[in-house]
């Protein structure tokens, strides 16, 4: 371990185009931070390219989904000792400079959970209609449950605490780990907060949600929702 704190963990499913690019602005914008690649089962040169850029990389042999791949990382993270893990996108869509700005808070003490939201702020960010439905969806899912609103359940740019990341990396969910994630983790007592960043669109690569994905998304994040609402946490 380098004696830093804070591990950006960078799932990525067949991401050898933007892998180079997202790993040095990571580098560039903090070098406090340590990085670590989860090769989830990719078909192209992911593995190869991370590695060749002086990343560590996990490889999985078949592709677990985002979930899956997190929960990896954390295991990682807490073998190593690190307080912080950041949950960042390898297709480029998460902002590397927003990284302080995600951290500061659960360093602080303020939170547990930091969200990269899109909308605490206007920062210019359209997504298509269908997804913008969904978006509303399921901040309204987490609103009622909650009983708070969280305007970007769907961020994927996260800081999580070490006690978090204990937690998850034995119970966490494997596909979609959004809004159900989020009812799980204010059940057990976290405290999640949103921070404005900026989106930006992917430029290369293969997204996790692949087609079927996105159409079973919102029947397995509703039941996902209500189940993480009605089970009694741990």
């Amino acid at each position: 371990m380098s004696g830093r704190d804070v591990l950006v963990i960078v799932p990525a499913h067949n991401e050898e185009e933007s892998l180079p690019l997202i790993l040095a602005e990571v580098r560039s914008r903090a070098p406090w931070a340590d990085l670590l690649v989860i090769d989830d089962g990719s078909r192209d040169r992911t593995h190869d390219v991370a590695r060749g850029l002086g990343v560590p990389v996990l490889r999985h042999p078949v592709n677990l989904g985002v979930g899956g791949a997190l929960q990896t990382g954390f295991r990682y993270a807490i073998e190593r000792g690190y307080a912080i893990g950041v949950q960042l996108d390898a297709d480029g869509q998460h902002d590397p400079a927003d990284l302080e700005r995600l951290v500061r808070p659960v360093r602080e003490g303020a939170c547990d959970v930091s969200i990269g939201s899109r909308y605490v702020e206007n920062s210019g960010y359209r997504a298509p209609l269908g997804r913008r439905l969904g978006m509303l969806l399921f901040s309204a899912v987490v609103q009622v449950s909650l009983g708070r609103a969280i305007t970007d359940t769907t961020s994927g740019y996260r800081a999580y605490a070490r006690d978090v990341m204990d937690v998850c990396r034995l119970d966490f969910p494997k596909d979609f780990p959004d809004a159900p994630l989020l009812i799980a983790l204010a059940r057990h007592g976290f405290r999640i907060e949103e921070v404005p960043v900026r989106m930006r669109h992917r430029e290369a690569g293969q997204s996790f949600y692949t087609l079927g994905k996105r159409m079973y998304y919102p029947y397995k994040n509703l039941l996902a929702s209500l189940m993480a609402l009605l089970r009694r946490p741990a």
